[in-house]
């Protein structure tokens, strides 16, 4: 599902109705009063329809006779979604999330790295090398386009790593964390951060050297820093001066 702008009206309806089901303020198994919420935010009816389609298909809703519109049980939500990620920070969810994003890294990414330098190719030592170029282009930067950028290079990166394993399910694990590391590294890196080029090429050399141990360690240190430039942006944020309803 694609995620949805928040500069359009149907955008910022679509966030703000996603907002109150992760936050709880529409709770699981609450039923949606279409009409209310219509004249609530000055919408037609087609256009809160329309948003509720979006969000039936991120599984947040659903509908049947009688019961009209109701929120989904939470087992239903399509957590890994892009929007609902995002959401569900907006909603106030950010510290638990973020530290589920990194217990499922540290499960998941220094195995990737011991695994890689095994097996790396040739073919995927340049894709390392030429992600950690897109790194060190976008590092730095602190307007929301430089940060998208840096998130888009670090997750190539990521991508090229967990590829670089040659196992096909671990190829794929990249849908668990992808969503959550971009958002994860658009906060990062529209703050101040450590430069993220070393820890990165630290992994990559001892990928490229073949030294299993090496990149496992590498990567062990890599995800201690994506630690510590989180906590040091969570603890000073920056407010979200965007109003709830939509303009």
């Amino acid at each position: 599902m694609a995620a949805y702008s928040v500069r359009g009206v149907h955008g910022q309806t679509v966030r703000l109705l996603g907002e109150r089901v992760l936050s709880g303020r529409i709770g699981e198994g609450a039923t949606i009063d279409l009409a209310e919420l219509s004249e609530e935010l000055g919408l037609s009816l087609t256009a809160i329809r329309e948003a509720i389609k979006v969000l039936a298909a991120k599984g947040l809703v659903g509908s049947r006779q009688k019961k009209g519109t109701f929120v989904r049980p939470r087992r239903d939500w399509n957590l890994l979604d892009p929007d609902v990620v995002r959401w569900q920070i907006a909603a106030g969810a950010g510290d638990v999330f973020f530290r589920d994003l990194a217990e499922l890294r540290d499960a998941l990414e220094p195995s990737a790295a011991l695994l890689a330098a095994r097996r790396r190719t040739d073919a995927d030592v340049a894709e390392l090398r030429a992600a950690l170029v897109d790194i060190d282009d976008t590092a730095g930067g602190q307007t929301a386009e430089e940060a998208e950028a840096a998130a888009q290079a670090d997750l190539r990166w990521h991508r090229a790593l967990l590829a670089a394993t040659h196992n096909e399910l671990y190829a794929r694990t990249d849908v668990f964390f992808a969503a959550g590391l971009s958002e994860r590294d658009r906060l990062v890196h529209g703050g101040v951060h450590r430069d993220p080029v070393p820890s990165h090429a630290r992994v990559t050399e001892a990928v490229a050297a073949g030294d299993p141990l090496a990149a496992e360690a590498a990567m062990h240190a890599l995800l201690a820093q994506a630690r510590e430039d989180l906590s040091r942006i969570t603890e000073n944020p920056v407010p979200d001066d965007d109003p709830e309803r939509p303009q």
